[in-house]
């Protein structure tokens, strides 16, 4: 089968590319500001990427158009479609359907598919317990919506019965408003954690919470729902019914509990010792990304204590507090924290590794859709409270960054420029300060332009 994928190098429909092609089907796709790590990985892959969603792609004549969640109806100012291959597909009555529906179509029938899903943590979590499967000999397959280090690439078929998916709340396709993880009809779902996202499409937290209770009701009887003690919302999600096995994680009174530092713990289960985590992730966020994994881990033959083993060399996902350089005694990072809730936790787990008296300098964009929309802008001084100072890139927004920030005072600059970003920092930083850049996109590629300029500082 020849697939044309239209945005293919968002996280997930790289992965799902990455499966399709491993699978012997043909794969092609385009997109626009193509960026890595997705571009490489299917550079890597052999898959030829378009540049744009031009009509005149219809000459490729695939078997089936998959279709990303990126591609809308929408219309440029002067009247024209935004997506003119999309409105030549429909015209055409050309084969068409969403990414999670393929996959749940080619891949995910007859295997045991472990979701994870949660508003916060789902990447890591889903690398998580992808290489805990991966240490206890099961060979699973995976989609990850970012490249764990472990493996090297974002998603593969694997051998084994067991397929471990990142699953997101978003929604399918402009055609299919439901959450994409309601394709994916999970024997083991985590439910990792449950807040306010998406107010692009969501209009309250009680519309999300409805969306989980949907992915809950697809899980089997014999099944496995593994969820945070911690999170009122998901008491209420499992309110609306349950109609399988519930493990429950991260309270004093939960199933799955941890005991000491998040780098070095000890997992009890109904009270007793059966682990012990010693790694090298930090953060309390991590500690319980680890129980949710070694509970679902359970629920298909893993102990508790192998688990913990293979937690020992789990080396996280690219873009989640990675190094990309030091210069002069500045070290620069790269993370994908967006939400204000994420940006407080990435920000928090860094403070803790480094202590009291060492600079954090946080840069960050408010680029996610509901960034952008200005929905959580009075979190942004909270999410950042701990940052010695915080720069944010404004291009773009409809809402005044500047007033925002203002309860941080001297300690927050505004440029609507990468440009004038790096030199605002260059003009604050100093030697034995930790830069953080966090942005769900490529920031412009300020990391490299960063470490490029701090050579010549």
């Amino acid at each position: 089968m020849h697939i044309h994928i239209l945005g293919i190098c968002g996280t997930f429909m790289g992965g799902l590319a990455a499966l399709a092609r491993e699978a012997g089907h043909s794969v092609t796709g385009c997109d626009v500001g193509v960026y890595p790590p997705m571009s490489e990985q299917l550079r890597a892959l052999g898959i030829d990427l378009i540049e744009g969603f031009g009509a005149e792609q219809m000459a490729l004549r695939p078997d089936m158009y998959v279709i990303g969640n990126v591609v809308s109806r929408a219309r440029q100012a002067d009247g024209s479609p935004k997506f003119p291959l999309m409105e030549a597909i429909l015209e055409a009555g050309a084969p068409y359907t969403s990414g999670p529906q393929w996959l749940a179509e080619h891949v995910l029938q007859g295997r045991h598919v472990l979701a994870v899903a949660g508003t916060h943590g789902k990447t890591t979590t889903t690398a998580m317990l992808s290489w805990v499967l991966e240490q206890a000999g099961l060979q699973p397959g995976f989609l990850v919506g970012g490249v764990p280090l472990n493996f090297g690439v974002s998603a593969r078929l694997g051998v084994g019965r067991h397929f471990v998916i990142e699953a997101d709340e978003y929604d399918t396709a402009f055609f299919d408003k439901r959450s994409k993880f309601v394709h994916y009809r999970p024997r083991t779902a985590i439910l990792n954690n449950l807040e306010f996202d998406h107010a692009d499409i969501f209009d309250d937290l009680t519309a999300i919470e409805r969306q989980f209770h949907h992915l809950v009701r697809t899980v089997p009887g014999s099944g496995r729902v593994v969820v945070n003690g911690l999170e009122e919302s998901l008491t209420r999600v499992l309110a609306l019914g349950c109609w399988s096995e519930v493990r429950s994680f991260g309270s004093a009174v939960s199933d799955f509990v941890a005991e000491g530092d998040p780098s070095n713990f000890r997992v009890l289960h109904g009270g007793h010792p059966v682990a012990h985590v010693q790694w090298t992730l930090g953060g309390v966020h991590n500690q319980l990304n680890a129980l949710a994994a070694l509970a679902a881990a359970e629920h298909v033959g893993v102990s508790p204590a192998k688990g913990a083993q293979a937690l020992a060399s789990f080396e996280n996902v690219k873009r989640r507090m990675e190094v990309r350089g030091s210069v002069n005694g500045i070290t620069v990072y790269d993370d994908f924290a967006h939400h204000p809730t994420a940006i407080r936790t990435t920000v928090n787990g860094l403070r803790r590794q480094l202590g009291p008296h060492v600079r954090i300098l946080a840069l960050f964009e408010p680029r996610s859709n509901t960034m952008k929309l200005g929905t959580m802008k009075s979190q942004l001084p909270w999410s950042l409270e701990e940052a010695d100072m915080a720069f944010c890139h404004s291009g773009g927004l409809g809402w005044d960054a500047a007033a925002a920030l203002a309860p941080m005072g001297e300690r927050a600059r505004v440029a609507d420029t990468i440009e004038g970003v790096i030199a605002q920092v260059l003009a604050h930083v100093r030697a034995g300060d930790h830069v953080l850049c966090m942005s769900n996109g490529g920031f412009g590629g300020i990391h490299s332009r960063l470490l490029q300029a701090l050579q010549h500082h």
